[in-house]
């Protein structure tokens, strides 16, 4: 299921969400110059890779060994390839601009940010020992699709549903279809713990950890008049 576009139009334009899908869009194009090499050594300093930071404690993040944490961060900015840049950018596309309007652009950016930490820092609790770069926004896009869902439930979303080749299209209630993904994120991760290796290549719990975050802190992000 592929979203297409949702019912609510923005109130202005999204600066800050189309400011954070430039700088995915200029890294993804950095990416695309480099040779295998090279890009196995990009993804390597700036994505992800657990193992790297099994052996610091709680009291190291917050020390100044922290400086040295930047890829949960960085990760967010990387992408694998052309479908899943695609797909991640345009989904913050549809989701991410009335966010961004209840939010303000740079709370916005900070509650961006923050489910993508969050992310991380799930995907590396449950992945320590991990000596693969786990890279995408999805887990950032994850916490902004959870603050979409509380903020407009009732918004329709229009779902392109490939059936052999016919593409069929079907308006659905944004809580249903994000809920929906949200429970199937959940299933997917509890297979993957029974699990020796993520053999789809998908974090998950990355996603779960930024859409929980999502759903637990985007009111204290929103502007004043929005909160109840």
């Amino acid at each position: 299921m592929l979203p297409i576009k949702d019912s609510i139009p923005a109130e202005r334009f999204p600066v800050m969400n189309w400011l954070i899908i430039l700088a995915n869009a200029a890294v993804f194009i950095y990416q695309l110059k480099l040779g295998d090499i090279q890009l196995g050594n990009f993804f390597n300093t700036f994505g992800l890779i657990p193992s790297k930071f099994s052996s610091m404690t709680p009291l190291d993040f917050l020390s100044l060994k922290a400086l040295g944490v930047f890829p949960f961060i960085t990760n967010i900015f990387l992408h694998g390839g052309w479908l899943h840049f695609l797909v991640n950018m345009w989904t913050l596309v549809i989701f991410g601009d009335n966010v961004e309007n209840r939010m303000g652009s740079f709370k916005y950016l900070g509650f961006y940010l923050l489910c993508g930490l969050a992310a991380s820092l799930t995907h590396f609790g449950l992945n320590m020992n991990s000596t693969i770069p786990a890279i995408g926004a999805s887990g950032a896009i994850a916490g902004v699709m959870a603050a979409y869902m509380f903020l407009f439930p009732f918004a329709k979303v229009v779902l392109l549903i490939p059936v052999i080749f016919v593409p069929l299209f079907f308006n659905i209630s944004a809580y249903i279809y994000i809920g929906l993904w949200f429970l199937l994120q959940l299933w997917n991760g509890g297979l993957m713990l029974r699990t020796t290796s993520n053999s789809s290549g998908i974090a998950f719990w990355a996603h779960i950890g930024g859409f929980l975050t999502g759903a637990a802190l985007f009111s204290f992000f929103l502007k004043k008049k929005y909160k109840h």
